[in-house]
């Protein structure tokens, strides 16, 4: 079921009639049927409409945070920092926020091990980049962190419209975690996230279609494109924690149409329910946008 604080649906005015009224009840029964808290996010790029639910609920951000983090890279390369051609060291040996005490990343815990084989070794900012989004690499991440700072990503974020989202630390901290001190966002500001990339925006026109052609190689496919047609391409940056599973990006129609998507869940008894759910909602809302024109 929808957790009852914090539900709120808000849309502009052109999205007034039958057919989204229709859609959000349809949302609503198809999350109803699953116990946990969802947020949705979604808006068509091609006349503005939206729908949100629950846009401003924090989450904790899992994976999705690592879309700032790609966007804060590209930033500082624009400046001159670094290049995305430049090498760096593959270290296993992290900070804690908490203490400055070390702490190294668990293969067990990550989702790419391939990073782990080049340990002691060096990768292009490049390839850290297109780890850390494709298959989630933790290991990445932090490396990635470390160069950036993570107080900028967050100031960055702030910079194009998101003024909730926090990345306070990279991946597996412990002590951190046990107090609280976790990366968190909102279905809202990631969709203010994804917007400004999908729309060029996010550093600059280039770094926007860069970063989106990593986004479209994004390999795990089982929330928003799930249920999706195959010529329906899906540029997206998925997170999972126990309990949460989260989807964020856009969607690009065949005839050049586009529209942000942000599902969010946490406090789920059963994730696989959670993310058929969720399949289903973002199947209603292709259905939806497809029907339009």
């Amino acid at each position: 079921m929808i957790s009852l604080l914090a539900l709120s649906l808000a849309t502009i005015p052109v999205m007034q009639d039958a057919s989204i009224h229709d859609l959000r009840r349809s949302i609503m029964q198809e999350l109803q049927g699953v116990k946990g808290t969802f947020a949705v996010a979604y808006q068509d790029l091609s006349d503005g409409s939206t729908l949100l639910i629950n846009e401003k609920e924090m989450f904790h951000a899992a994976s999705t945070m690592k879309t700032p983090v790609m966007i804060e890279v590209f930033r500082q390369a624009r400046e001159g920092r670094f290049g995305l051609e430049d090498s760096i060291a593959v270290n296993n040996r992290f900070s804690s926020i908490v203490d400055g005490s070390i702490y190294q990343m668990d293969l067990s815990e990550d989702s790419d091990d391939s990073m782990y084989r080049r340990i002691n070794g060096k990768a292009t900012v490049r390839e850290l980049v297109y780890q850390m989004i494709t298959v989630s690499s933790n290991l990445a991440t932090n490396i990635l962190i470390d160069l950036v700072d993570a107080r900028k990503v967050t100031a960055t974020m702030r910079g194009l419209g998101a003024s909730d989202i926090l990345v306070l630390r990279g991946v597996e901290d412990g002590k951190a975690f046990e107090r609280g001190l976790n990366n968190a966002t909102t279905a809202y500001d990631l969709m203010v996230i994804m917007r400004a990339i999908a729309e060029g925006k996010a550093v600059d026109p280039s770094a926007s279609k860069t970063m989106t052609g990593v986004l479209l190689d994004q390999k795990f496919r089982d929330l928003i494109p799930a249920r999706l047609p195959e010529d329906v391409r899906v540029a997206h940056k998925t997170g999972s924690i126990t309990g949460v599973r989260h989807d964020s990006g856009f969607v690009l129609l065949p005839d050049g149409r586009v529209y942000v998507l942000v599902l969010l869940s946490k406090g789920l008894e059963d994730a696989e329910a959670g993310k058929r759910a969720m399949g289903q909602v973002s199947r209603l809302i292709y259905d939806y946008t497809k029907g339009k024109r």
